[in-house]
C-alpha cells in the first residue's frame, strides 16, 4: 500500500518489484484474491468502474481485468468470510485442482452462482440437502463425490456426504448434536428505512414461545464497521433471545457488502447518520409493537461499543442501560494509537472515515463525536467490559469512562479481565463475560439470566 492510499500489486524478482496493477479508493484492500491454476492471473473481488464487488480475472502478464461474473444487487461475500473462519470464501474452488467452481453473493440470504458446467448441474443437488446456506464445500478429484457443511440460524453446520454420481446423500454428523434448532429463535431479515431514505437490512430474532409484543429488547451494533451482519447462527443471540429478549441488528450505513456507496455514506458520520440509523432501527421495532421503548438496551464489541456508549451519552433518553466490550471511547486516541508500522494500512479507514488526529479542526470534530465528550450526560446504567491487554482499543478507553462516571456516583460496572485482548477467547473468561452481562441485563431489562432460569 503507498502512502497516496493506493493498493499495489506487484511481482518480485531479482529483489525488484515490478507493479503489475494499482487499486485505487480500497478500503480493505483486494479481496477475495485466488491464483488461477495455470498461474497466468488471478481471480479477485474488483469495483473498479461499478458500485458493487463482482469478480474479474487479472492477467498478471498485462495487468488487465476482465469481468467473470457478477450479481445485479449484491456484492460478492466479502469481508464477511475474512474476518470470520465460520464462513466459507466468496469464490468455490476444487480442493484439488484450484478450478473456479462457483462464487457467493449474499443479500438476505447467500445466492451462489455456478460457473462451471458440472458444478451446475451437482449445486441443485447439494442445495436440496438443507435449507440452510451451502456453506465449506470439498469433492473428490473427480467432483462426483461431496462433503459440504451448511450455514443456518438454528442448525449450524451440519455436514452431508453426497455422490453425484448414485444421487445417494447422507448426514455425516451435526458439530452441535447438545442444540435442539426447536428450541433456538428463528433469525428474521427485515428492512429498516432510515430517516433519510436509505434502506438498512437489519435482523430481527425474537423469544421463543413469548408472545412478540413489548419485548425487553437489546440492540446488539456489529464492530468493524466495516463488516456486517448476516443471517447465520450467532451464539450472542441466541443468549439473549434465550433470556427473553428481542434482539435486533442493524446493517447501518458503513456496514460492508450493500455496494461502495453505502459504507462511504458513514464517511464524517460517526456518531452522526450511522447512529441515527440505529436508533431509526429501534423506532421501528418500537412502531412494530415488538419492542418496549422503555426497555431498550444498546450493546456491541469493539465499534459496537463505540456505539454502545454513544447511545448512552448522546441519546440519553433512549435506552434503560448500555454495555459496551472493548469499545473506544476517545476516536483522536484511537487514531493516535496505531503504531506507525501500520498507519497507512488504515489510511483509507480510520483516516477516511474518522479523520486525521494531527490536523486540529479535524481532532476537535473527532472529540466532539467521542462518547468522552459527553460522559456527563449518560444516565443509563453502563457495563464496560475489556482485555487489559488489548492493543487494537486500550483498556483506557474504558478506564476513562468508569472513572468520569464513578467520580459523579452513576452506576457503572467494569468487568476488566486482565488476561484478555480486544476479544475474550479463553472459555472461563466468555463464561464470566456472558455471566455478567445476563446479570446486568436482567437488573435493568428484567430478562432471565442464568440463576432464574
Amino acid at each position: 500500500m503507498e502512502e497516496n492510499g493506493d493498493h499495489v500489486l506487484s511481482e518480485w524478482a531479482d529483489g525488484d518489484p515490478t507493479p503489475i496493477a494499482r487499486f485505487t479508493d480500497l478500503l480493505l484492500g483486494v479481496s477475495p484474491i485466488a491464483p488461477i491454476p495455470d498461474g497466468s492471473g488471478l481471480w479477485i473481488g474488483s469495483a473498479r468502474g461499478s458500485d458493487r464487488t463482482r469478480l474479474a480475472r487479472l492477467d498478471l502478464a498485462t495487468g488487465e481485468e476482465t469481468g467473470v461474473d457478477s450479481h445485479p444487487v449484491f456484492d460478492l461475500d466479502t469481508p464477511r468470510p475474512e474476518a470470520d473462519p465460520r464462513f466459507p470464501s466468496s469464490l468455490i474452488l476444487h480442493p484439488g485442482t484450484g478450478e473456479l467452481l462457483g462464487a457467493r453473493y449474499l443479500g438476505e440470504r447467500q445466492d451462489v452462482h455456478a460457473l462451471e458446467p458440472h458444478f451446475a448441474e451437482v449445486l441443485p443437488r447439494l442445495a436440496e440437502l438443507s435449507d440452510g446456506d451451502l456453506g465449506h464445500v470439498s469433492c473428490d478429484a473427480g467432483a462426483q463425490r461431496w462433503v459440504v457443511d451448511f450455514t443456518h440460524d438454528r442448525d449450524p453446520g451440519v455436514t452431508w456426504f453426497y455422490d453425484h454420481a448414485t444421487g445417494q446423500a447422507r448426514r455425516l454428523f451435526r458439530p452441535y448434536p447438545h442444540l435442539d434448532p426447536a428450541d433456538l429463535a428463528p433469525v428474521a431479515p427485515v428492512t429498516v428505512t432510515a430517516r433519510d431514505g436509505l434502506r438498512l437490512p437489519c435482523h430481527l430474532t425474537l423469544p421463543v414461545g413469548v408472545e412478540p409484543r413489548g419485548l425487553p429488547t437489546v440492540l446488539l451494533v456489529h464492530g468493524g464497521p466495516w463488516y456486517r451482519d448476516s443471517w447465520c447462527y450467532d451464539p450472542e443471540v441466541q443468549l439473549l433471545a434465550n433470556r427473553g429478549y428481542a434482539v435486533l441488528q442493524v446493517n447501518f450505513r458503513g456496514s460492508t457488502g450493500y455496494g461502495g456507496a453505502f459504507t462511504r455514506a458513514a464517511i464524517g458520520e460517526f456518531a452522526g447518520r450511522m447512529h441515527d440509523d440505529l436508533i431509526d432501527a429501534v423506532d421501528w421495532a418500537v412502531a412494530q409493537g415488538y419492542s418496549d421503548p422503555a426497555r431498550v438496551a444498546i450493546y456491541g464489541c469493539s465499534y459496537g461499543g463505540y456505539a454502545a456508549l454513544v447511545g448512552a451519552a448522546f441519546t440519553p433518553d433512549r435506552f434503560a442501560a448500555a454495555a459496551s466490550y472493548t469499545g473506544m471511547s476517545d476516536l483522536a486516541d484511537l487514531v493516535r494509537s496505531v503504531i506507525p508500522a501500520a498507519r497507512r494500512s488504515v489510511r483509507n479507514s480510520y483516516g477516511r472515515y474518522i479523520g486525521d488526529a494531527d490536523d486540529p479542526r479535524q481532532e476537535a470534530d473527532m472529540l466532539s463525536r467521542s462518547p468522552v465528550s459527553r460522559v456527563d450526560d449518560i444516565t443509563a446504567p453502563v457495563l464496560l467490559i475489556h482485555g487489559a491487554n488489548d492493543v487494537r482499543v486500550a483498556r483506557r478507553h474504558s478506564d476513562r469512562i468508569a472513572d468520569a462516571l464513578r467520580s459523579r456516583g452513576a452506576e457503572v460496572e467494569y468487568l476488566l479481565n486482565e488476561t484478555e485482548g480486544h476479544w475474550f477467547v479463553n472459555p472461563d473468561s466468555n463464561i464470566e463475560l456472558y455471566g455478567t452481562l445476563e446479570r446486568f441485563l436482567a437488573r435493568h431489562l428484567g430478562g432471565r439470566s442464568s440463576s432464574t432460569v
